[in-house]
C-alpha cells in the first residue's frame, strides 16, 4: 500500500502520478520580479482511487518546507522531479484528502526534448508556458493531461506589474506597494493549461461576440494590439456558429513585451509575443489557431498525448475555416496546398501515435487537419458541423481519445468514419486527395 510515482502517459514518463485524481488546486503565490523569488502555498484536494500510504506530486527546482495532510503535519521527501508525502493514515478510495504544501525558490523552466517549459523570466516580468509538462516548475501537481481540476490562483507581486492568470479575476487589492490578484477557474483544467503572466501590462476590457475578455499588453503596443487582434470578435462569432458555444466565461489575450518563438494557449486565454503584433495582421492564422484551442484541447482535452492530433489538427483546420469565412481561400483549397507540401516531406510519421519526439511536428498539425477535411468532404457540410458541435458538447470539460471521436462521428454523421480516417492517422504513407 506504499505509494510510488508512476506515469499515466508514455509520452511524458517522468510526469504524472498514480493512486489519486485532483479535485482542486488553491495556490497562493508571492513573487518578486527583481529577484525571481517565488514563495507558495498549495492546497491540493485529492480523491484517492486506491488505498495508499504515500502520495507523489510533480515538483521541480522549488523546495517544499512543510507539508500538512488534513491539518496534520506530514513527512515528505523530495527528488529532482517528485515530492513524496507520507500520509498519517492510509487513504480510503473516494474519500477526499487535503494536502497543503509550503514551498519556495527561484523558479526556472524545465529543459526537455521540446525546449524549455514552464515558468520563465521575461525581460521585465514572467510567463508560464507549460505544454506538455512544465507545470511543476511553479506548483506541486499531478502533471497528467487527463487529470483536470478546478483552480483558485492568488498572486502577489510588485505594484507596477499586472497579473493575468487562467480563470476570472475575482479580487485585486494593494498593500505596501504590492498588489494581490485572485483568479478562479471553476471549469476543470489540465495542469499544463494553468498559467500566470506577469508584466507592466494595461488590461483593456473587450467584448468578443458577446464573450467578455481582456487584451493585455504594454501601453506602447496598444495600437498594434488593437489592429492585429481586432478580428478576434469575428473569429469568435465564426467558431461559435460552427463549433458550438464558447466553453468558458471569458477569453483574454496577453501580448508580452518580449518576442516569443510561438504563441500558446492556456485555459481561457492565449499568449503572444511582441513579434506577433506587427500592426499589419501578420499573425491572423495563429490568432485563429489559438482561439480554436479553447474548444479543441482545452474544453475537450486529451486522455493521452498520443492523440495530440485531436488538439492540433482541429485547431489547424479552424485556421482554414476562418480563411473561407473571412473571404480568403476555402478550407478545401488550403488543404490541397498543404497536401502538396506534405508530399515533398518524409513519409515516416504516424499521426495517430507520432511518438514523443514528433508530437509537435508540423506534419501532425497539417495531416491532422487533412483528416478533418477528408471527413468533411465525405459526409458533407451539414453532417460535418453537426459532428463538430456534438464533439464539443458531449465531451465539454472532459477528456477523450481518437476512438471516442471516431465513434461519435460515425454515430452523428451516419457514415463509417473509422475506415475513412485510418489512412490519415494510422499509416505512414500520405493518402491521395479525396476532394477537389
Amino acid at each position: 500500500m506504499t505509494g510510488s510515482a508512476a506515469t499515466t502517459d508514455g509520452y511524458t514518463p517522468e510526469s504524472g502520478n498514480d493512486g489519486y485524481g485532483v479535485r482542486s488546486y488553491d495556490l497562493e503565490i508571492g513573487y518578486r520580479v527583481a529577484t525571481n523569488r517565488l514563495d507558495g502555498v498549495a492546497t491540493i484536494t485529492v480523491v484517492p482511487t486506491e488505498a495508499r500510504s504515500t502520495l507523489a506530486f510533480d515538483l521541480l527546482r522549488l523546495r517544499a518546507a512543510k507539508v500538512r495532510v488534513d491539518g496534520h503535519k506530514a513527512r515528505h521527501a523530495q527528488s529532482a522531479t517528485k515530492l513524496t508525502v507520507t500520509l498519517p493514515d492510509v487513504t480510503v478510495p473516494g474519500e477526499p484528502v487535503e494536502v497543503v504544501v509550503e514551498y519556495s525558490g527561484p523558479p526556472a523552466p524545465r529543459r526537455t526534448r521540446w525546449g524549455t517549459l514552464g515558468w520563465e523570466e521575461l525581460t521585465d516580468g514572467a510567463l508560464v508556458a507549460s505544454q506538455p509538462n512544465g507545470a511543476p516548475t511553479w506548483f506541486p501537481c499531478n502533471d497528467d493531461p487527463a487529470d483536470k481540476a478546478t483552480y483558485r490562483v492568488q498572486v502577489t507581486t510588485e505594484q507596477p506589474y499586472a497579473v493575468v492568470a487562467h480563470g476570472e479575476l475575482t479580487d485585486r487589492h494593494t498593500r505596501s506597494g504590492r498588489t494581490t490578484w485572485v483568479y478562479e477557474q471553476p471549469e476543470p483544467t489540465a495542469s499544463y493549461l494553468a498559467t500566470v503572466q506577469i508584466g507592466r501590462y494595461e488590461l483593456v476590457p473587450v467584448v468578443l461576440a458577446g464573450v467578455p475578455g481582456v487584451f493585455a499588453g504594454v501601453p506602447a503596443m496598444r495600437s498594434r494590439i488593437g489592429r492585429d487582434f481586432g478580428e478576434v470578435a469575428d473569429m469568435m462569432a465564426c467558431f461559435v456558429e460552427r463549433f458550438g458555444p464558447y466553453p468558458f466565461a471569458s477569453y483574454s489575450v496577453v501580448v508580452t513585451d518580449d518576442d516569443l518563438e510561438i504563441p500558446l494557449e492556456a485555459q481561457g486565454l492565449a499568449i503572444f509575443g511582441a513579434n506577433h503584433a506587427d500592426g499589419a495582421g501578420g499573425s491572423r492564422r495563429l490568432i485563429a489557431h489559438e482561439l480554436a484551442h479553447q474548444w479543441f484541447g482545452n474544453s475537450v482535452g486529451l486522455t493521452t498525448w498520443r492523440d495530440i492530433w485531436l488538439n492540433e489538427g482541429f485547431a489547424c483546420y479552424a485556421e482554414w475555416i476562418w480563411s473561407e469565412a473571412s473571404g480568403g481561400p476555402s478550407a478545401a483549397s488550403l488543404a490541397a496546398r498543404a497536401h502538396a507540401r506534405l508530399l515533398e516531406a518524409p513519409q515516416d510519421i504516424v499521426v495517430g501515435d507520432p511518438g514523443p519526439d514528433l508530437m509537435f511536428d508540423d506534419r501532425v498539425y497539417k495531416r491532422g487537419a487533412l483528416a478533418v477535411q477528408a471527413l468533411r468532404s465525405a459526409v458533407g457540410d451539414d453532417a460535418f458541423f453537426d459532428v463538430m458541435r456534438a464533439w464539443t458538447a458531449e465531451y465539454r470539460h472532459h477528456v477523450a481519445t481518437s476512438a471516442d471521436f471516431v465513434a461519435l462521428a460515425t454515430r452523428v454523421s451516419g457514415h463509417p468514419v473509422g475506415p475513412l480516417l485510418r489512412p490519415w492517422l494510422d499509416e505512414r504513407a500520405l493518402p491521395p486527395l479525396s476532394w477537389r
